[in-house]
């Protein structure tokens, strides 16, 4: 397993930015173990939460070990605080996470390593925060990634927030604008679903992403979370949900994202054999 640091200009963000890349290339295998096909690898883009960084998911999850068994290739870029939206102007000028995440960063890594082109094997996930922007910009660039995945996901913002006072910890404004436009834009994946719906009625080739969604019963998001689990399902679309005790936490994400993992239609390093969601 090759752990890369890497830093880049991007054009979406007009600054330097920072990435660290998990790529399995390296590895041993037993004598007489199957010798991975020398092929594109699947990809995991994997958002870290509110008030962390590029380096969370390796610090405090055992994503490396688990990603090498799975030849999967993970990146997992730096946010910031910014919702992985694209910022008001008026706002925050070059803050475009939205089309960076879903456009950029993409295109780039694919450029600079063996990464799969394909739908089917692009995939993106994300925490609290993170989960928010996997599930926004999962939905929004639906043409790019194939697979959603949202743990304790901080769908909250846009839900219910006509005087509530003290509900967020930063400003979200400067992320999302005022919230009463942002809860009607595509800021809102609820917003995205029913205006995919409305063009596949009117004969376009929609395909929506799968969703896997997981959140802990003791965790303050439980609640919104069940409820985009009931839109997601009543919207038709390929939903996974899992919840059980647990907390807004690295010990449940460390958890959950091998059940990520394990739900992906992944290969199995051991035997080369295909596992997880296989279904079309």
């Amino acid at each position: 397993m090759a752990l890369i640091q890497v830093n880049f200009m991007s054009k979406t963000l007009f600054r330097t930015v920072p990435m660290q890349v998990i790529l399995p290339v390296d590895k041993f295998t037993r004598p007489g173990a199957p010798v991975r096909e020398d092929k594109p690898f699947k990809t995991l883009y994997l958002l870290h939460g509110l008030l962390g960084n590029y380096t969370d998911w390796v610090t405090e999850t055992r994503i490396q070990k688990w990603a090498t068994e799975k030849n999967l290739a993970v990146v997992m870029p730096s946010g910031d605080n910014s919702f992985y939206l694209d910022h008001p102007v008026s706002g925050n000028i070059n803050n475009n996470y939205g089309e960076f995440i879903g456009n950029e960063l993409v295109e780039i890594t694919r450029k600079m390593f063996p990464l799969s082109h394909d739908r089917e094997d692009t995939y993106i996930a994300g925490l609290s925060m993170g989960g928010y922007g996997a599930i926004r910009n999962g939905l929004k660039y639906h043409e790019t990634f194939g697979y959603i995945a949202g743990l304790s996901s901080a769908v909250h913002i846009l839900e219910d927030i006509v005087n509530v006072e003290n509900r967020n910890i930063v400003y979200e404004e400067s992320c999302f604008g005022s919230l009463e436009d942002a809860i009607t834009s595509d800021k809102n994946p609820r917003v995205i679903v029913n205006n995919l719906k409305e063009r596949q009625s009117k004969g376009e080739n929609i395909k929506f992403p799968k969703v896997y969604m997981a959140c802990g019963t003791d965790d303050g998001l439980i609640n919104v979370n069940r409820s985009y689990r009931d839109f997601f399902t009543e919207s038709g679309l390929d939903i996974t949900y899992h919840e059980e005790p647990g907390h807004h936490d690295w010990a449940f994400w460390d958890k959950y994202i091998l059940k990520v993992l394990e739900w992906l239609p992944l290969e199995d390093s051991a035997s080369g054999i295909s596992s997880g969601n296989v279904r079309g």
